[in-house]
Order: C-alpha cells, then sequence, then structure tokens
C-alpha cells in the first residue's frame, strides 16, 4: 500500500514533467525550426499550422485532465448523502462502500473515497474513475495520444533535417536509437540531439499507450461495463450501445469533443433519476 500511494505522487508529476518538456521543445525548438522553409507563404506557413493544431490538442488534454481531477469521487460521496461516520461494509462483489452508498458504488482504500460507477483508479491523475468523469478521462487519453503523435511527428521531421537523414526505410526509425548512442558516446551527436531522439521513442509509447487504453475502454462503455465491474465478474443488464454512449457523453458530445467541459447533462439525470 505504501508502494500505491508513493506511485499516487510521483505518476501526476512525471507526467506534469513530460507534458512541459514536450511543450518547450515544440514552442523553442521544433516550431522555429519550421520557419526555416522559404517558399511557403506567412499566412499557411507549416509552423503557424502546426503550432495552431499542437495548442489546440495540448489545451484538451490538459483541460481533460483537470476536469478528471477536479471531478473527484469525494465530490460524489457528498451527492450521495455520505456522512463522516457512515459504517463501511462489505458488498457481495468484494467491494467496501459506505452503508449509505449504493451497491453501484466502491471505496477505493488507496483514495479513501467513495467512486459512483467505478471503473479503475488512474495513477497519472490521482483520482478514481467513475460516472462523472470517465468522459473527460476518455477525452483526456485521446488528445494526450494525438498530441503525442504530433510531437512525434515533429520531432522526426527535426531530426531528419538536422542529422541530414530520411525515415523513408521503415527501419530507419528501428535502428535510429543504437545507432545515436553510438554516435553520441564518439562525440558525433550533441546532448541536445539525443535528448529529442530518447523523447520521440518515449511519445510513440505514450501515444500508442493511451490510443490503446481509449480505445478498449470504449469497447467497455459499449457493452455498459466498467473495468471493474469485468475484473470482478460482475453480470450487467444489457441495454442499446446507443444508451450506454449517450450515460458517458451525454446529448451534447460534441461540444465535449471539441472543448474540455463537464458532463452536466447526465448529472442532472442522475439526479432526476434519484
Amino acid at each position: 500500500m505504501l508502494v500505491l500511494r508513493l506511485l499516487n505522487v510521483v505518476a501526476p508529476a512525471y507526467f506534469l514533467c513530460i507534458s512541459l518538456v514536450t511543450f518547450v521543445l515544440q514552442i523553442f525548438l521544433f516550431i522555429p525550426s519550421m520557419f526555416r522553409d522559404p517558399s511557403t507563404t506567412p499566412l499557411f506557413s507549416p509552423a503557424l499550422l502546426h503550432g495552431a493544431l499542437f495548442l489546440f490538442l495540448s489545451a484538451n488534454a490538459m483541460g481533460n485532465y483537470v476536469l478528471v481531477i477536479q471531478s473527484s469521487p469525494e465530490d460524489l460521496g457528498k451527492d450521495l448523502n455520505l456522512g463522516k461516520g457512515a459504517e463501511v461494509v462489505d458488498w457481495l462483489d468484494g467491494s467496501r462502500s459506505p452503508g449509505s452508498a449504493l451497491p453501484s458504488t466502491h471505496f477505493c482504500r488507496l483514495c479513501a473515497r467513495v467512486t459512483q460507477r467505478h471503473d479503475h483508479h488512474c495513477f497519472f491523475t490521482g483520482n478514481c474513475i467513475g460516472s462523472r468523469n470517465m468522459r473527460n478521462f476518455i477525452m483526456f487519453c485521446l488528445y494526450t495520444s494525438l498530441a503525442c503523435l504530433d510531437s512525434l511527428v515533429a520531432g522526426m521531421a527535426y531530426i531528419s533535417a538536422t542529422l541530414s537523414m530520411s525515415f523513408a526505410d521503415p527501419l530507419a526509425f528501428l535502428t535510429l536509437l543504437p545507432h545515436s548512442i553510438s554516435q553520441f558516446f564518439s562525440g558525433a551527436l550533441l546532448s541536445s540531439e539525443m535528448f529529442v531522439i530518447l523523447m520521440l521513442y518515449l511519445w510513440l509509447g505514450i501515444g500508442l499507450a493511451c490510443a490503446g487504453f481509449c480505445c478498449h475502454q470504449m469497447l467497455l462503455i459499449l457493452r455498459g461495463q466498467t473495468r471493474y465491474q469485468v475484473r470482478k465478474g460482475m453480470v450487467v443488464r444489457a441495454r442499446p450501445w446507443r444508451e450506454n454512449l449517450q450515460e458517458v457523453f451525454g446529448k451534447r458530445w460534441l461540444l465535449g469533443l471539441l472543448i474540455p467541459v463537464l458532463n452536466v447533462e447526465s448529472d442532472c439525470r442522475r439526479q432526476k433519476g434519484k
């Protein structure tokens, strides 16, 4: 438990550090290097278009990241009228929840808070993912994946121009790291260039991981399930996939896709149902 609590503090700091490094590299290294092409017009230059795209992706990723943390399970506990002296009981599914809570809630020992429709505990946000912040979490994974892949493409373009190498061969990216390490220790490669090359593989790993996690989470939503229910072998009531999507994303799903907003509709509908 001590290791998990330490990870719950270190993982968000690690994510914020990676985000800051990515932002600095994009703004002060990759985008300025694109202005060197004199054949393009200033209005439609690749630097401005790429800069606008990166700012849009990073703003959505960080905005949804903040909303995931803001919509904490502690607020859900207040909505369920949980008192400080609420008795903790064991449900048949093995979860521990306050006695005044609904059987669909779960008590996370790491957070010491209650989550309705508990999915999992995310260490990178230091928060549990449930019914209230599920949409923002999916949007966070989606835009983080896109921002990493965008940084990967910009970084490869920068390395290609700096080192005068081509990535037309698919094996060129796979052999880039071992060749760069040997050149770095021989003094033929600068430390800044080596750092960018290491970040390329980090962006690739984070981007693919977030994309895969987002696709898996969407598949569970279409089935009306959560990761916690699948892990515990709990049977859920079969519903049309459109209703499952609307419960998570709401009717104004397009607004949440473009800008980071709270899913207010689902909260209001859930309160009316009570």
